[in-house]
């Protein structure tokens, strides 16, 4: 009776294993936000994105851009690799260059954001990736099997702090205001590509706290095949 137990029991944590594993890797929505701490109409984007970043199958990333450095206030996140991610995005996406706020869902759609409920109704309307599967575990970042549109896929490393923080900015158009930030986003690296072939990349240290994510997306700005986060 014992033994038979033992192996019941045993059978059960596997099979909660794997569902555990399961939902760990299911698609998701991921929800860029291009904003600034130096542009005057970025704070609702930004609050409108702490709304939903805590929703179930939304990753929410704050890319912090650079080209308005020059008002006066130097943004603390702001890299250039940001900025280009999202000149990147513009000619698909019907637009002449950049503007923030912009908010970029699965990178094929976009809105401003700044308006109550326009990220929700984005996020509605272009549901969640539907690429490869792909998980992080182990140390490394696995990628099943699928179609890579044009033969290959860029495979993308995010490091982002999860949860709010906020930023007393001294200069510019936000002078004296305390601008809350989500998920800013401190590091991009693109780690290669994939052919669509099931394929496994060893995943590096974070340091500093900072979470993981990774995006296989189509080359130059394209749609968001698959997303993961740990």
């Amino acid at each position: 009776m014992s033994s038979t137990f033992i192996k019941v029991s045993s059978l059960s944590a596997i099979a909660l294993a794997a569902s555990l594993g399961a939902a760990a890797a299911q698609p998701l929505s991921v929800v860029e936000l291009f904003t600034s701490q130096g542009c005057s109409s970025c704070p609702p984007a930004n609050a409108n994105l702490i709304r939903v970043k805590d929703r179930p199958g939304v990753l929410a990333l704050s890319f912090n851009v650079t080209y308005w450095d020059y008002l006066g206030w130097k943004d603390i996140f702001g890299k250039q690799e940001f900025t280009q991610r999202q000149i990147s995005y513009e000619p698909a996406l019907g637009h002449d260059g950049p503007f923030t706020p912009q908010v970029v869902v699965n990178g094929h759609a976009d809105v401003v954001g700044a308006a109550p409920g326009e990220i929700e109704k984005l996020i509605s309307v272009s549901g969640r990736t539907s690429g490869p599967a792909l998980s992080l575990d182990g140390g490394n970042i696995r990628i099943g099997a699928g179609a890579a549109p044009g033969g290959h896929a860029d495979v993308w490393l995010v490091r982002y702090a999860k949860g709010v923080v906020e930023v007393p900015v001294a200069r510019g158009e936000n002078t004296g205001r305390t601008l809350p930030h989500a998920n800013v986003v401190h590091a991009l690296e693109n780690l290669g590509s994939w052919t669509g072939a099931a394929a496994t990349y060893p995943l590096p240290h974070a340091s500093g706290g900072l979470s993981t994510a990774v995006l296989v997306q189509s080359p130059g700005g394209g749609p968001i095949l698959a997303a993961a986060t740990d």
